[in-house]
């Protein structure tokens, strides 16, 4: 405690103390003004966005493979301490010399407003709420430095000093730590009050709880009985939406009312075709099971997951535009600027590839694409799964590219047969004797045939398969293992309808996703 206190008797520690709270205000009084615009011209969300588009598909893997689903918290933690570092500099370069601290926040805002401005769907008047947050936090960094100069001119001194000069500022520490307190205190009733504001003019959750789907055409198949691995433990075979995992490039999940949701269908068509949330409501739709998996799930990841979807065959759509010839592709753009190629023949072939409106008999969730997205069987969802999908240009592989496309990844993107071991976890412990083990396995389109499990180098043997839905579902599996006390591997792989055998060949999920065996550690007591 003695050395805080020495710390920060040092006025470049208190000035940097004033440009966290100036930092406080820029971010407090944008967030309660950005209230009455989007929520992407938001600092925060704006510059976290634009950090996302920047990144390099090594990062971006590394990201997903560490935080996972936590990726997009671990970007604003780290976005956060980024931020009060730059903010102590720029309030120690204030104090020194003004004119530079005052450049530094400028620029800064600057920055932020060239993010907020270059965001799809923004208009140049939503940089707004970033001026009037710079210019809020500049008034106040220029208020606390003010007392810190005006307290290094007259240091503090007893009372009878002060009486003795009624010229003399009324300055002290306990009068610069009383502002910057009520600076925060500020900061923080406005920030709340931009967020709680934001929630009462935004009404698209509500909007959502309210919509009742209609009844598909074309119901989804009866799911089998058996579909569920008799291994305890394993995942549930269809993954509910608050488990389904969520990778994306949305910091803020966008919020589309439905009555407004338009979507464009153009490029190298016959006829553009535009369709509303009501013509799709209106349609004939169809249900269906389908599993979708990220093109970054590494080897036995959890970035996989199984529902029910309700939606429009994007075929039929497709027909009425009647893409001419020479056109092999589909763009398919987000309302935030995200957008995906997906070959168009995959597009008009009998798979289920859809429209989604309704996930798991419920509408969409907000953050799986509310209220409208793509799913499409046997593509990674870079390719495929655009959520808050409002338009699709027919076009060429060889004219246009994607997000991923452009930072590396590959254009198609195929699924992977891929089989991992759920149950033991690695690293587990287990009794010697009879040892369940089970798990998951993939082939969207193809299909799972067989599922085999080595213990340490022994022979492959085939796992019990549960019954299977479809091929556009993930397949379960079990097995029981007579567990000899010591170290083992267990290793896992599996086959596909067209008579694939997963590849034992390690490969990272850069550019078309990850191959090879898993291997679970255990051992046995």
């Amino acid at each position: 405690m003695k050395k805080l206190m020495t710390w920060l008797r040092v006025p470049a520690a208190l000035a940097a103390l004033a440009g966290v709270a100036a930092a406080a205000v820029v971010l407090s009084v944008a967030e309660l003004v950005g209230a009455f615009f989007t929520a992407r011209a938001t600092p925060l969300i704006a510059l976290g966005s634009t950090f996302i588009d920047f990144t390099p598909p090594w990062l971006k893997d590394f990201a997903v493979a560490t935080f996972g689903t936590n990726d997009k918290a671990a970007l604003f933690v780290g976005m956060g301490l980024t931020i009060l570092v730059l903010a102590c500099v720029l309030g120690v370069a204030a104090y020194r010399r003004w004119a530079l601290g005052a450049a530094g926040v400028l620029f800064m805002g600057a920055v932020i407003v060239a993010s907020v401005v270059t965001r799809a769907g923004v208009r140049p008047l939503d940089a707004v709420p970033t001026l009037v947050g710079t210019v809020a936090g500049l008034a106040v960094l220029r208020l606390l430095v003010s007392r810190l100069w005006r307290l290094l001119a007259f240091p503090d001194s007893p009372a009878d000093v002060a009486a003795r000069e009624p010229e003399r500022p009324a300055t002290s520490r306990r009068a610069f730590f009383a502002a910057t307190g009520l600076t925060a205190a500020a900061a923080g009733i406005a920030a709340t009050g931009g967020r709680l504001l934001s929630a009462a003019r935004s009404n698209v959750a509500q909007a959502r709880e309210s919509l009742r789907l209609p009844a598909p055409a074309r119901p989804a198949a009866a799911v089998p009985a058996g579909v569920q691995s008799a291994t305890p433990g394993v995942t549930p075979w269809l993954t509910p939406g608050k488990d389904f995992y969520r990778i994306d490039t949305a910091l803020s999940v966008p919020e589309i009312k439905a009555k407004e949701w338009e979507l464009r269908v153009h490029g190298l068509v016959e006829q553009e075709v535009r369709l509303t949330f009501q013509d799709l409501l209106d349609a004939d739709l169809i249900e269906s099971h389908v599993t979708l998996t990220c093109v970054s799930n590494p080897v036995g990841g959890n970035l996989a997951g199984n529902a029910k979807w309700l939606g429009l065959p994007i075929r039929e759509l497709l027909k009425r535009a009647r893409p001419t010839a020479g056109a092999d592709m589909v763009l398919s753009t987000s309302i935030d600027g995200f957008s995906a190629s997906t070959p168009l023949e995959v597009l008009q072939d009998d798979r289920d590839a859809m429209l989604a409106i309704g996930m798991n008999g419920e509408p969409l969730p907000l953050e799986h694409g509310y209220p409208v997205r793509m799913v499409v069987p046997g593509l990674y969802g870079f390719v495929s799964a655009t959520k808050w999908v409002v338009d699709l240009e027919v076009t060429r592989f060889a004219d246009s590219k994607a997000y991923w496309t452009q930072r590396g990844w590959s254009e198609r993107g195929p699924i992977k047969t891929m089989a991992r071991v759920e149950v033991p976890k690695s690293f587990a412990t287990v009794p010697a004797g009879k040892v369940p083990i089970g798990g998951t396995a993939w082939a969207q389109t193809r299909g799972i045939t067989k599922v085999e499990v080595q213990i340490d180098e022994g022979d492959w043997t085939a796992a019990v398969l549960s019954d299977e839905a479809s091929v556009d579902t993930w397949r379960q599996w079990s097995f029981t293992w007579d567990a000899k006390p010591g170290p083992h591997y267990i290793k896992v792989r599996a086959t596909d309808g067209s008579g694939g055998v997963q590849t034992e060949k390690r490969a990272d999920p850069v550019p078309d996703g990850a191959s090879g065996w898993q291997s679970v550690m255990v051992t046995v007591e």
